[in-house]
């Protein structure tokens, strides 16, 4: 995943991912040019989920209507 991907429209992938994962919070999704490992991180300490997960759940919350 590259930072092209995360950066399209990330306020609506974060509300995605807030309903996929309600226990995050703005600062666990706080995107930062550079920074991409570190958010990842705090999503997958907050969640217990993998990183492979995480990436997927964002790649998909991130394309129109989920299709790639």
């Amino acid at each position: 995943m590259n930072s092209l991907e995360i950066k399209g429209d990330w306020n609506i992938t974060k509300g995605k991912l807030k309903q996929k994962w309600a226990k995050l919070t703005d600062d666990d999704l706080q995107y930062v040019d550079g920074k991409q490992d570190e958010m990842l991180g705090r999503i997958q300490k907050r969640t217990g989920e993998s990183r492979e997960a995480i990436e997927k759940a964002i790649k998909e919350s991130s394309t129109p209507h989920g299709n790639n």
